[in-house]
């Protein structure tokens, strides 16, 4: 029998092997300032990132996270409790899942959706930490703009769905039902879904 290919990146394969900074115990064994959870247990994937803060300088000093996804959520969550030690909040709050896919030395593409779970956690604790202080006006806005008015479908949206591995419009459609109505977003959606493709797929294959 043949032994099965490893897919993945050396990077992928180290954090997989030997996270970094992983929960050990309950939330409340770490002395957070700032908790965040994305995904859920329905949807098979969960995470959550713990954060602590130097108050004086907005730095996130220690993180923790915990997640019951797969290996691509595991080294993503282990790669990014890495890169956030030592950064301002605010950049921080910047990360995305292409910035995590570049640092891992990239991931399959039907693995990309996995990646997006640490930052959508790590966005959700400083959210948390703001709100904790007494501060929730230098929560940053988020760019989510809406799309299809008919089916209250935002950019956001769109590019969830193409994280999720979905390249196909009418895909979009089905998952969404943007456009099903008026249709008057059809073409602007097109664009903006080919954009998040060439971002997240293309543009990776062309560096490799």
């Amino acid at each position: 029998m043949d032994t099965p290919k490893w897919v993945y990146s050396e990077q992928v394969k180290e954090h997989f092997m030997d996270p970094h900074n992983v929960l050990e115990g309950k939330p409340d064994d770490f002395d957070h300032d700032g908790k965040g959870i994305a995904g859920s247990m329905q949807c098979g994937d969960e995470m959550l990132f713990l954060i602590k803060v130097d108050k004086a300088q907005e730095i996130i000093t220690d993180c923790r996270w915990k997640t019951f996804g797969c290996a691509s959520a595991i080294a993503s969550a282990s790669k990014l409790s890495d890169m956030v030690k030592g950064m301002q909040l605010e950049e921080a709050y910047q990360i995305n899942a292409n910035d995590i896919i570049v640092e891992l030395g990239g991931l399959p593409d039907k693995k990309v959706h996995c990646s997006v779970l640490g930052d959508k956690a790590l966005r959700a604790a400083i959210k948390n930490y703001y709100q904790r202080i007494g501060e929730p006006e230098k929560i940053p806005e988020d760019y989510n703009r809406l799309i299809c008015e008919c089916k209250n479908v935002t950019e956001k949206d769109i590019e969830d769905v193409v994280l999720d591995n979905i390249r196909d419009f009418r895909k979009l459609q089905e998952e969404t039902g943007l456009g099903t109505v008026c249709g008057q977003c059809i073409d602007e959606a097109k664009q903006i879904m080919q954009d998040y493709i060439g971002h997240y797929f293309e543009s990776r294959k062309q560096k490799d």
